[in-house]
């Protein structure tokens, strides 16, 4: 039986969805599966077993906001999971690394233990140069020392999986990667997690109608965007008739609180923190519209965000700026604002709202698209094969189907 160590910096497992799902279908097609992360909220212990999964988590010394708090949170992390690893490999064995990103640390770790005749496997979640841009606005010396870790990182897998084509295409042409070792696993949502509901009027606040977001309230998640949309929405075009749940934790979070308090919105949003998720899915089962406020920028445009992917699972119809990655996984599932556009963002919400014939064909839309393509057992395939080409002697026989599709610019629709 073959093992799978696996390791995680930014979220807790089982927490991390699109981690857990892969943890789950790895233990599944005969695996052994252990997992290296940190601790979070709910996900305090620091050693456990849930479905056959052996968990090692670690403390962070603090959740970073700054270049210099993200450096010291990175080494501790750096730091910590290479002993949980020993640990792992003394105890359980593992014969893959399969490495998460951010940070793009990770390498110098599963690197290591190639040393030692293990595989590394690298799992690319964010763009980590685009990232730190979107978060301070410059493209600076730790800039090109991100991007030169992103190419350390590429060149030390056996194998990387992308979450999207554009992702695919980084590690093709920035990773110096060879194609036939990269394959698109996309972050499906579970439709047995989430479930369709009778929605709870009680989560309106009295009000008619409901708009729903669900995600971390950070920097660059553009929740400052939404809240000056909401701005327009009630004392531009004067609908009080709608009310505003947001769903999630981070580190913007009380200032987004004392951001929607001064734009004079507070009744008008409810912001319910990270919640179990019963309480999540009864607010979006409840919305009649979700969004996604993620703002223009080419970290945005090139990634896949899970959020609309699970307000498509709901069959929900969708307000988000007009993103590449976006536009490519929702399709008619959504309208599409104007890029920085925070008055066109809030017309679009009025006029779906408005419109509750196009609401259901849009949700319909959105639903059959996760059922018949993107639902996590249509990637779970993809998984297993690049686990599979890491076996052999090169990719070549694996379906370019299984692989990804045909490689394209990051400008260009897929």
């Amino acid at each position: 039986m073959r093992r799978v160590l696996i390791l995680v910096e930014n979220l807790p497992s089982p927490f991390d969805r699109r981690v857990w799902q892969e943890a789950c279908t790895l233990r599944g097609a005969g695996y052994e599966v252990s997992i290296v992360c940190p601790t979070g909220v709910g996900c305090e212990r620091r050693f456990e077993i849930i479905d056959g999964v052996h968990i090692y988590r670690y403390p962070l010394p603090l959740e970073a906001a700054t270049a210099a708090g993200y450096v010291v949170e990175y080494l501790s992390a750096l730091t910590q999971a290479f002993f949980l690893s020993w640990r792992v490999l003394l105890t359980r064995g593992f014969d893959v690394v399969h490495a998460c990103n951010p940070p793009d640390l990770l390498f110098l770790i599963g690197g290591f233990f190639k040393l030692l005749g293990k595989k590394f496997l690298f799992d690319h979640h964010d763009l980590c140069p685009e990232l730190y841009q979107a978060k301070f606005g410059r493209r600076d010396l730790f800039y090109r020392l991100l991007l030169w870790l992103e190419r350390a990182t590429f060149r030390a897998a056996d194998v990387s999986i992308a979450t999207n084509d554009s992702y695919r295409q980084i590690a093709i042409a920035r990773g110096g990667m060879d194609p036939q070792r990269v394959f698109v696993v996309r972050s499906g949502p579970s439709l047995a997690r989430m479930q369709q509901l009778p929605p709870q009027e009680r989560l309106k606040c009295g009000r008619r109608y409901l708009v729903g977001y669900v995600g971390v309230i950070g920097q660059q998640e553009g929740i400052d965007s939404l809240l000056r949309s909401v701005h327009h929405l009630v004392f531009e075009l004067g609908r009080r008739d709608i009310h505003f749940g947001i769903v999630g934790a981070g580190p913007s979070l009380e200032r987004m609180r004392a951001l929607a308090v001064h734009l004079g919105v507070a009744p008008f949003v409810t912001f319910t923190g990270r919640v179990p998720d019963r309480e999540l899915l009864a607010l979006l089962n409840t919305a009649e519209v979700c969004v996604n406020p993620d703002p223009a920028n080419d970290m945005n445009d090139k990634s896949t965000m899970n959020k609309v992917l699970e307000y498509m699972a709901l069959g929900k119809p969708i307000v988000q700026f007009d993103l590449t990655e976006g536009r490519w996984a929702a399709q008619e599932a959504a309208l599409y604002a104007r890029r920085h556009d925070t008055a066109d963002f809030a017309a679009k919400i009025v006029e779906l709202i408005d419109d509750p014939d196009r609401r259901a064909a849009m949700g319909a839309f959105g639903r059959h698209r996760v059922e018949t393509q993107l639902e996590w057992s249509h990637q779970a395939p993809r998984l297993i094969a690049a686990y599979d080409a890491l076996w052999q002697r090169g990719a070549g026989s694996v379906p370019a189907a299984v692989r990804g599709t045909r490689i394209r610019s990051p400008g260009s629709s897929q």
